[in-house]
């Protein structure tokens, strides 16, 4: 939609779909939110199986591990079996449990085999650091340099990650291939179907880390033969601040080994025979560490419910649709005035995530008077702010006056009252 009129941008609400379910979110009074790419609102679905848990555990105590409604023990399989719909997975390929970095290592431990030539992993410069960290940290518990054998793709000038080029360096020195489903920074989006066919040409192992894609775009993971995967609840899947993580295994990878073995990865039927020996369970369970924090995790319950009935593809849909207004509102309205703005995600639809990437010079102190505005964006340092309409609760309107928004505040030379300095948390 180029140059969009207001009119357009509120008939556009008028005829969305996804519109009722703006008011089972708790949106903070008075702010625009545009950061649910970084953490979810709160709705009153996971608020409801958050308070149901609590009641039960209330009521029944210890019980609650196989009286519960959901019963807790097998908590953590059920709600995977759950979200398995979004990814594309089939029952027992899903599990619910750990958080995102854990369950990296506990993969990783697993899926990189180095021997002989193959001992590289191949990942890419722009991955979120604590991925590079723990593998880095799995590389060094096997004795392996990481320095010469963790490779890294490099970005183009644009910041952008070429397929080809992550493909031509799947040499026969690579065992293991780890990416983003979704850059963090610049919200590109990755070709996953295409690396994995290429990756499996060469014998080599894939996985991703999807914690930026998940409840914004539908993923195929068994069509596509994704190896693993893995993920957050806490962006657009709205668990909440911490909330547990997801991981996947393909239902051919059962056999596997799992080496950071704990109590919740035993076979469920013997898993209170209590024996030294341990026994894996016969599916993705079987790369559980430790009890599932029940408490911690039953907003995802609710907060899962809604993406099911509001269809991935329907929010999918949404989302580029906003991402694309918010682009061409930006164009419109902001970069001829003021050149020195980029925006670094793709325009592509297949390319984009469910953000849009800004670099500016100015970024933190631009960011500082967006907030000041009360709307809530997310800065990445050195330059990059980060705007994420939600499908779910955010509005078309509210992209349009963002925008007005940065407008003003570039006309008023506004941002300039603000420090250069982020914060510790930005």
């Amino acid at each position: 939609m180029k140059k969009p009129t207001k009119a357009q941008i509120i008939n556009l609400d008028k005829k969305d779909g996804l519109a009722v379910f703006r008011d089972r979110f708790y949106i903070p009074a008075g702010i625009t939110y545009m950061d649910g790419n970084s953490l979810g609102l709160l709705s009153s679905d996971a608020e409801e199986s958050l308070m149901r848990v609590l009641d039960e555990w209330k009521r029944l105590g210890i019980k609650g591990w196989m009286e519960a409604e959901r019963p807790w023990f097998w908590f953590a399989e059920q709600i995977g079996d759950m979200a398995s719909p979004i990814v594309g997975a089939k029952s027992g390929e899903v599990v619910f449990s750990g958080t995102t970095t854990v369950n990296i290592h506990s993969l990783i431990s697993s899926f990189y085999n180095p021997k002989g030539r193959r001992t590289k992993i191949l990942a890419d410069e722009l991955n979120f650091p604590s991925d590079i960290y723990a593998l880095k940290g799995q590389m060094k518990l096997r004795g392996i340099c990481s320095q010469k054998n963790l490779v890294l793709v490099k970005a183009d000038k644009d910041m952008l990650l070429d397929e080809q080029d992550i493909i031509e360096q799947m040499t026969d020195e690579v065992d293991l291939v780890f990416l983003p489903s979704v850059i963090y920074s610049t919200g590109q989006l990755l070709d996953m179907e295409l690396l994995t066919a290429e990756a499996h040409k060469r014998n080599i192992t894939i996985g991703f880390d999807c914690s930026h894609s998940v409840g914004a775009i539908p993923h195929n993971f068994d069509e596509w033969s994704v190896d693993f995967a893995l993920w957050c609840s806490y962006k657009y899947m709205n668990g909440g601040p911490g909330a547990s993580a997801f991981y996947y295994v393909n239902e051919r990878h059962f056999d596997k080994e799992p080496l950071l073995t704990g109590w919740f990865g035993y076979l469920k039927e013997k898993q209170f025979d209590m024996l030294t020996e341990f026994i894996p369970a016969a599916n993705a369970g079987r790369w559980q560490i430790s009890s599932p924090g029940i408490l911690g995790s039953s907003t995802i319950e609710g907060a899962l419910k809604i993406i099911l009935e509001a269809g991935i593809n329907n929010i999918r849909e949404k989302s580029l649709k906003m991402t694309s207004a918010l682009v061409d509102l930006l164009q419109e309205k902001v970069f001829p005035d003021y050149p020195e703005f980029k925006i670094i995600t793709p325009f592509d639809d297949n390319r984009r995530g469910g953000h849009i990437a800004l670099e500016h010079p100015e970024a933190v102190r631009i960011n500082e008077a967006l907030k000041a505005r009360d709307i809530v964006p997310d800065l990445r340092p050195p330059n990059i702010i980060r705007l994420a309409p939600v499908a779910l609760y955010n509005t078309y309107e509210e992209v349009w006056n963002v925008v007005e928004a940065f407008k003003e505040i570039m006309d008023s030379k506004e941002f300039k009252k603000y420090s250069k300095e982020r914060k510790t948390v930005s």
